[in-house]
């Protein structure tokens, strides 16, 4: 039986950021291996994959976004990426080069913890479900019908498509360009517009009240997210 912890590679090149890092992850039971550039990083990821990467947006010889992008060549290894206060083009930049999720500095310890622990939680999902639960709300992909609270909720089925790529990436940050490619289209990317129609007419039919979302919230000027609203 393996009893390793699970193994995180932080990434960063402030060394005060680096040493509390350490000492956060290692108090609640991770192993933790460190880098200060790209091209480390990418020599211990090839070398000696870790459980989950840890990586911030800025780096001296490169951009998170790249470090991303080369990973999800050869990995669905949990990325969750750290970014400073107004990195919003280099956020979605890393989010749709493949990062899972972002937590902005200064960031508290009990935030870092649990989205580390939601993207680990669901990498093991990748093969996923025909059918996904999420609080009171059943989403059948096989027959692509929805249910809340055991009554059949009737979407169009563009409605149905943005909700099912929501829910393969249940509680990550999804980019407004990624839902627009995955639903719409390659060529699609700007069209945001779209995006709040129909977000709208989902929650009116899918949140007990639309006006307080508790399903489908909007990161602002990023994109959306997919909560479950009776998880701890």
């Amino acid at each position: 039986m393996n009893t390793s912890p699970p193994r995180v590679l932080v990434v960063d090149d402030e060394p005060q950021i680096v040493r509390g890092l350490k000492i956060v992850l290692r108090s609640a039971g991770y192993a933790v291996e460190a880098a200060e550039t790209k091209e480390q990083a990418l020599a211990l990821l090839a070398t000696r994959p870790p459980d989950a990467l840890v990586l911030d947006l800025v780096l001296p010889d490169g951009r998170g976004s790249d470090v991303c992008r080369e990973v999800r060549r050869w990995s669905k290894l949990p990325i969750l990426m750290l970014s400073a206060v107004g990195d919003e083009r280099e956020k979605v930049r890393a989010l749709d080069a493949g990062a899972d999720d972002y937590v902005t500095k200064p960031f508290g310890t009990d935030e870092l913890l649990a989205r580390l622990r939601a993207i680990m939680r669901r990498s093991a999902d990748a093969a996923g479900d025909p059918e996904l639960r999420i609080g009171d709300v059943v989403i059948d992909l096989a027959d692509r019908r929805v249910d809340r609270a055991g009554e059949r909720v009737h979407l169009t089925p563009i409605e149905f498509d943005l909700l099912r790529v929501l829910a393969s990436h249940q509680g990550r940050l999804v980019t407004q360009r990624q839902l627009l490619r995955e639903v719409w289209g390659p060529e699609y990317g700007d069209e945001t517009h779209y995006l709040r129609v129909h977000v709208a007419h989902i929650r009116a039919k899918l949140e007990p009240d639309p006006s307080r979302p508790q399903y489908l919230i909007t990161e602002p000027g990023v994109g959306y997210r997919l909560m479950d609203p009776t998880a701890s």
